[in-house]
């Protein structure tokens, strides 16, 4: 993929000078951490981090071996399955012959457009109805680019069943779905690099479900118990931890083994493997402003910790509107709030990164909405794969 690194510079100088300090703190942290062999772990959610080719360019530095874990959602994980992104055709799924009763809302149905090659590998796989597919095809409707293979047929059904294949494999030996999947994705998806570099690549227990029968796989292919555990053994090894665009991570960077914030108390109490996220950086790409209002608060007077030893609610005592994550990121002494949208703040720290370290990125994420991230969707479209099914069973 051509690399306009122009652009990335004019990102940057486009910054406000406050998103601009905290995205080069940023930075620092993961360069210090690495120079100094050091790990860095992603915690990312679906929607944008998909459509802006986050978690293609996750994938990118994990090759590059500067992102050494990841967890995400098993929505990510389906549409990585299916290859990140698909062009679809959709149309009045009436007119096929459906009934409402079965149709989303809009009453829409939607085609997979895929190469002819693809298509036979799929007849491989499963029964295809070409004719319903032709018909599609045929008919008025609208053609867009969209996160892949969940509601277009057939690559939707072909990960519905291909997830439970997959829970086979895993159960079977005694494996995460995510590692399964891991060994037949494309190498360009944050499941295919991380198995290929043998990181650990997980789903959250906030994020299960999601992704239709993939999550419920996920659910099942490992307990609740060996999940977090596993989580919490690729947050405790982590230097730097960077959120993004993601909800509950109350559960996630300070999830049931974590003591600095106390909700592993008791594990530690009882003997289990616990860690602590004293001395970590957490960084987190975040729209919302209170987050940067929280931890202001915290920094200046220590409201947070404050209101936390009164028994009082955050929210009144700092007439914000307070999510949970915010309290125990505003505490951490290391944390970093960017503010700003991760199609704009990823690239250029990916850029930044990649001066400081001396390496040479083969791919770049742009903001979706800008000509460059127009390419960047259709050339996702065009040459990442979806899952290889006869890998799985290597």
């Amino acid at each position: 993929m051509n690399i306009n690194r122009k652009t990335i510079e004019q990102l940057y100088n486009d910054l406000s000078p406050s998103v601009k300090e905290m995205a080069e703190r940023s930075v620092a942290s993961i360069v210090d951490a690495k120079n100094n062999g050091g790990k860095v772990v992603v915690v990312t959610g679906s929607g944008p981090n998909l459509h802006e080719g986050v978690t293609t360019l996750i994938a990118e530095l994990i090759n590059k071996e500067v992102i050494d874990g990841v967890t995400t959602s098993s929505a990510v994980v389906a549409h990585e399955m299916a290859g990140v992104l698909d062009e679809v055709k959709r149309v009045d799924g009436r007119k096929l012959g459906f009934s409402e009763k079965t149709l989303p809302r809009g009453d829409v149905f939607e085609i997979t457009k895929m190469s002819p090659e693809l298509l036979n590998q799929l007849k491989k796989e499963m029964l295809i109805d070409t004719d319903l597919i032709e018909k599609a095809l045929a008919i008025e409707g609208d053609e867009i680019i969209k996160a892949a293979g969940n509601m277009a047929y057939p690559m939707g059904l072909r990960t519905e069943n291909l997830a439970k294949e997959i829970l086979f494999i895993a159960q079977s030996k005694g494996l995460p779905f995510e590692v399964i999947a891991g060994a037949g994705a494309d190498e360009r998806t944050m499941l295919g690099a991380a198995k290929k570099r043998n990181v650990p690549c997980l789903v959250t227990v906030p994020q299960l479900i999601g992704g239709g029968m993939v999550g419920v796989a996920l659910a099942d292919s490992i307990s609740i118990m060996e999940r977090t555990s596993r989580i919490a053994e690729m947050m405790g090894e982590a230097d730097v931890i960077i959120e993004s665009a993601v909800v509950l991570t109350q559960e996630i960077h300070d999830g049931p083994f974590e003591t600095y914030t106390g909700h592993g108390i008791w594990s530690t109490w009882e003997g289990y493997p616990t860690y602590s996220l004293k001395d970590k950086t957490l960084i987190r790409i975040d729209l919302d402003p209170n987050l940067k209002k929280a931890w202001d608060y915290e920094k200046e007077s220590s409201t947070v910790q404050q209101a936390i030893d009164k028994g009082m609610p955050k929210t009144k005592l700092m007439d914000i509107p307070f999510r949970m994550e915010m309290s125990g990121f505003a505490r951490l002494e290391n944390s970093i709030p960017v503010i700003g949208d991760i199609g704009v703040i990823w690239p250029v720290m990916a850029y930044l990164i990649e001066q400081r370290l001396g390496i040479e990125l083969d791919f770049m994420s742009y903001p979706q909405q800008s000509p460059e991230g127009q390419e960047m969707r259709k050339w996702i479209v065009q040459n990442i794969q979806p899952i290889a099914k006869e890998k799985l069973y290597e």
